[in-house]
């Protein structure tokens, strides 16, 4: 089996003589020290993440990582175990977590996809299942696009144990709703007992106002949405608890982190995703680890001053150690894209559903209603066929004016992160609403009404780093080169009819020069023209089919396009006609 760390060996009483006693205390899953002054006053000492109420007393959370450290402590100053049954069990699991943590440090374990998992994982991605099966309470730090999302439910579907939750930015929590359906198989009733799966797989929690739950094998609830849930959510003792794009919790002091905090000590198995998890303030990465398990970096004032430039200061003095540290404890998995480039495909394509704004999608359409009208009293052939053009055009302006905002919100997530970003879009009324509402990050854009100069200048800013965010017509930057040295991400914000249009857009930043897999977001909404479009371009929601092709449209296609396009405009037409009545 191998040496075990000293820290582990059994503590051993000399003369029988005890410093105190150890109990547990059910109430807040504790062990509790009580005894002299020299033991307690060495136990808060040694570990600032103890604490106590008052004199005579310390206490420690119970998990795998802090048994081990008490264990430590009572090598020095043993105790007299009240619960020495759990005592045991608990020891036995600290022993098994660090003797998994050395094996894994030396050979990377793999988990293969499991039974109730409907997708394939890379060897990289069986590598984080293990990680996070052993380590939980940790953190999944992979680089963006390396699927964080799926290893996440491989990790759950692993587990096998409902209800569980999954607190993530609301312009994401379509799209987990969407991955979940997708990856977990559901099972037979009599497996869940009071949480049969069907259409009651995924619940999404609504609302500020608390309400009983309905059952459900997943729950999915916003952050904005914490603090009204605060004291309810904690009751129902969730098998599992992801926090996604967990730097969302990087500030504490708030109602939602104190709600966040709350609810992460209810759960045992739980675990936080992010691409950038350790930001240049210190504060702020003690602020993500304490809500993964609680005081592992110590309290806040010990981790300025030990890690940071000075009792007060936020900033981390040597950072690359504390991601070491991380990563030797088991807190922390973080794989680049370089580290992984031999497993990925060149181009990878992610449909990610957004929510719309119902209200400015039903005033936008308000034009292409009329015009319907019209259409249904012309006889005429080609006014008639004027008139469905024109409501295809305004039906799609409609819908990317309802989705903009939350497409702003996905493309500020990804520039949060530290990403460089092409947006691809269609209409101005739509590049003017993300201009405004990602103004903070000085963006350019080239969408046919610059000039040569403009264009090139433009581009020039975004190659060359004095931005981060460079929005494009899909249709006005052909011959645009140079942006593959900038980023390989691109975001589609808006769609185009012709999937060779987007296979251009894709190949400005996958081509010659390019270093990395290119990572290319569709960002689609349950309204408007998305549906009818995805349709004509040959992929759902749930996942992406790979007919998308390579090359560039040919009169060809534009021909074959014309007929297909022309059957998705008369059920664009016949939705739109349905929503008059």
């Amino acid at each position: 089996m191998g040496a075990l760390p000293t820290y582990l060996a059994p503590p051993v009483a000399i003369d029988d003589y005890y410093y105190g006693e150890l109990y547990y205390e059910e109430m807040t899953d504790s062990w509790i020290i009580k005894g002299e002054p020299v033991v307690v006053q060495m136990a808060k000492k040694l570990f600032p993440g103890s604490s106590g109420r008052g004199k005579g007393e310390a206490r420690f959370k119970r998990n795998k990582r802090a048994n081990g450290d008490l264990n430590w402590l009572m090598q020095r100053y043993p105790l007299r175990i009240s619960n020495p049954e759990l005592w045991e069990q608990d020891y036995q699991k600290s022993i098994e977590y660090v003797r998994n943590q050395i094996e894994i440090r030396k050979r990377p374990k793999k988990v293969e996809a499991p039974v109730y998992f409907n997708g394939q994982l890379r060897e990289f991605q069986k590598e984080g299942v293990a990680f996070c099966l052993n380590n939980a309470p940790t953190l999944l730090a992979d680089d963006m696009g390396l699927g964080k999302t799926v290893q996440a439910l491989a990790w759950i579907a692993t587990l096998n144990a409902y209800p569980g939750i999954i607190v993530a930015p609301k312009s994401i929590i379509r799209q987990w709703s969407n991955k979940i359906k997708e990856f977990i198989i559901p099972q037979e009733q009599d497996q869940l007992s009071l949480f049969p799966l069907t259409d009651n797989m995924v619940h999404i929690i609504k609302g500020l106002r608390p309400y009983p739950l309905p059952p459900a094998q997943f729950y999915l609830i916003h952050y904005g949405l914490l603090r009204g849930w605060k004291n309810e959510l904690p009751e129902y003792r969730f098998n599992f608890l992801v926090f996604d794009e967990i730097q969302e919790l990087r500030h504490s002091g708030t109602e939602k982190y104190s709600a966040a905090s709350l609810l992460a000590e209810s759960v045992e198995n739980r675990i936080g995703l992010s691409g950038t998890p350790i930001y240049n303030k210190g504060g702020e990465i003690w602020n993500v680890t304490n809500i993964i398990e609680m005081h592992c970096l110590g309290d806040h004032d010990s981790f300025t001053r030990e890690w940071c430039y000075g009792y007060g200061s936020d900033v981390v003095s040597d950072p690359e150690l504390l991601g070491d540290h991380l990563r030797r404890e088991g807190l922390m998995l973080r794989r680049t894209k370089e580290e992984v480039l031999d497993e990925l495909p060149p181009k990878r394509r992610i449909v990610q559903e957004i929510d719309y704004d119902e209200k400015k999608y039903d005033q936008s359409i308000e034009f292409a209603l009329s015009l319907i009208k019209q259409l249904d009293a012309s006889t005429n052939h080609l006014e008639r066929g004027r008139y469905k053009q024109q409501i295809s055009s305004a039906a799609r302006e409609a819908t990317g004016i309802a989705k903009a905002e939350h497409v702003a919100a996905f493309v500020k997530m990804l520039l949060e992160a530290g990403e460089a970003v092409v947006l691809y879009g269609w209409h101005h009324a739509v590049y003017e609403i993300w201009m405004e509402a990602l103004k903070e990050f000085n963006p350019v854009k080239i969408t046919g009404l610059e000039t040569d100069r403009e264009k090139e200048e433009n581009k020039r800013k975004f190659v060359n780093g004095e931005t981060n965010l460079i929005i494009i017509s899909l249709r006005a930057a052909a011959g645009l080169d140079g942006l593959q040295h900038r980023t390989n991400i691109n975001v589609f914000g808006e769609l185009d009819w012709s999937p060779g249009i987007h296979s251009q857009c894709e190949d400005r930043t996958h081509r010659m020069g390019q270093k990395d897999s290119v990572l290319s977001y569709y960002l689609v909404s349950g309204t408007g023209t998305d549906e009818a479009m995805m349709d004509c371009l040959g992929f759902k929601t749930a996942q992406f089919v790979g007919i998308m092709g390579g090359g560039v449209e040919t009169e060809e296609d534009k021909a074959l396009a014309q007929v297909e396009v022309g059957k998705h405009i008369e059920t664009i037409i016949q939705r739109l006609r349905e929503k008059q009545r």
